[in-house]
């Protein structure tokens, strides 16, 4: 054969039996008010009625299903199948966009949207709630993923979701209940999520934890099998949530960036802290605000726990939460080593049970753990800024510490810890022998904002820190304003 006719027949072929691509994928429609199950369910003309029949079909690399806006759907949305790389499925909305996202309540269902052993999935622009028979037994959430002896699962996107009203039983791990869920269950084979993506959604009003991954896996069945990868959790909202408000678990170089949280541990009997990752390394949060913490069962906003090692919390805001500011806690035969608490701004938590503080080191003891360059003020007398239970591994170095105004003001309660160069205004370290004692001549002498500890001119904080600019890759205040040499004391680093 010569090789132009070679080259034909290629072409033939290859003309006979066409790749299939996203391009040709086809896109499913549901309308659970105007539709009908015996449609065919292609064209926005002839939709599906149910969730049962739209999760009878095996969806296919590149399909999409799309729910009307305006309407409700009540039951569980189960969609199988899976995508591919580049070729997710996609779940979306369609109609006048003037319209309300898609409603599915899931009725007390393990979930209303559910997704089991897949990948390569994508979810935008649903409303999702979960409302059944009060219960203490019933784990419920809106949007739950599980992974049982799958391997690794890749590209799972969450977009403009809110998820709402899910009273699931009080369950944290390693099964939760809760708002939007990636859970990873088995002993076998092991599982892990890989690029993992909840953005620019909102929960509000669950029981228990609001955005979270969690896993049965263990730190000894080896690090790099176990822990989940490309974990972002990025400019989410959560609100009223009866446990966490947003946790990372058994994860590597995750990044919980720009969320709000405002009320959590409302209702659960369990510890809880706002954003906070479990065993878990390289975690980078930043520029999140978490208020709103109730009670004094833990409920600080930010949290060092077990087997959590080169966490970063930086450029971080925590207000008016009832369990405090910060939680150090590494856990009983892990490692907590090489974090890093730099740059935030705690205004007016407290926390008043014993052993605790504004910041709280307790459990067992972390290792080279740094909290540094923070302003950390409250008007509660009576509340210590820091206490600990006798935990050890935490330097305070370049902290602002202003305490209450009355004789009883707010002790530091940490003997053990190291404590060196920080401003104290209303509380004392005697043990700090290079601190400063003086009022930090804050904009407002009663703060209830960030640029309320703005540092005044001729403040004693001004050019009187240690700890220099971009050794740790920080060359920026939270206020954006470069770090000079020498440094402030405290979060303000303008000149």
């Amino acid at each position: 054969m010569s090789l132009r006719a070679l080259l034909l027949a290629i072409a033939l072929t290859t003309a006979a039996s066409p790749v299939a691509t996203a391009a040709d994928a086809t896109t499913y429609y549901l309308d659970c008010q105007g539709g009908d199950d015996t449609a065919t369910g292609t064209s926005s003309d002839a939709p599906w009625r149910s969730l049962a029949r739209a999760g009878t079909h095996t969806y296919a690399p590149g399909e999409r299903l799309l729910l009307k806006r305006g309407t409700k759907c009540e039951g569980v949305l189960a969609p199988q199948g899976k995508g591919a790389d580049g070729e997710p499925v996609r779940i979306d909305a369609y109609g006048d966009e003037s319209e309300s996202k898609p409603h599915i309540e899931g009725g007390g269902a393990r979930a209303a949207l559910l997704l089991i052993d897949t990948e390569q999935w994508e979810i935008r622009n649903l409303d999702l709630s979960n409302t059944g028979p009060v219960t203490t037994t019933d784990r419920r959430a809106g949007l739950y993923v599980e992974l049982t002896d799958y391997g690794v699962a890749h590209h799972f996107v969450v977009e403009d979701v809110d998820v709402h009203d899910v009273n699931g039983a009080d369950f944290k791990d390693p099964d939760p209940s809760g708002g939007i869920l990636f859970a990873v269950k088995g002993s076998t084979t092991a599982t892990r999520f890989d690029h993992l993506r909840v953005s620019g959604s909102t929960v509000r009003h669950v029981d228990r934890t609001g955005i979270a991954t969690s896993s049965t896996w263990e730190r000894k069945s080896g690090a790099e099998q176990m822990q989940s990868t490309g974990i972002e959790f990025t400019h989410n909202k959560v609100y009223d949530a009866g446990g966490d408000g947003i946790v990372v678990q058994k994860a590597r170089g995750a990044l919980v960036e720009g969320n709000y949280v405002d009320g959590f541990n409302m209702r659960s009997t369990g510890y809880n802290a706002g954003i906070w990752a479990w065993d878990s390394d390289d975690v980078l949060y930043q520029y999140n605000e978490v208020t709103g913490g109730h009670g004094t069962n833990d409920s600080m906003a930010y949290d060092i726990d077990g087997g959590n090692n080169r966490n970063v919390y930086r450029y971080n805001y925590s207000h008016d939460n009832e369990g405090g500011f910060l939680l150090v806690c590494n856990a009983k035969g892990m490692t907590s080593d090489g974090n890093r608490v730099h740059d935030n701004i705690s205004v007016n938590d407290r926390n008043m049970a014993t052993p605790y503080g504004v910041v709280s080191v307790v459990c067992r003891s972390a290792t080279d753990t740094r909290v540094y360059r923070n302003t950390i003020v409250t008007k509660y007398s009576g509340t210590a800024l820091v206490s600990g239970n006798g935990s050890t591994g935490v330097t305070f170095e370049d902290n602002v510490f202003v305490g209450a105004t009355g004789q009883a003001g707010s002790p530091i309660r940490d003997t053990v810890n190291t404590y060196r160069n920080n401003l104290y205004w209303r509380t004392d370290q005697p043990r700090d022998a290079a601190g400063v004692r003086a009022d930090p001549l804050l904009v407002s002498a009663e703060p209830a904002a960030p640029d309320d500890v703005r540092l005044k001119s001729g403040s004693p904080a001004r050019g009187t820190g240690s700890v220099k600019a971009g050794g740790d890759g920080t060359t920026h205040d939270y206020f954006g304003n470069p770090i000079p040499d020498p440094p402030n004391i405290g979060a303000d680093q303008s000149r």
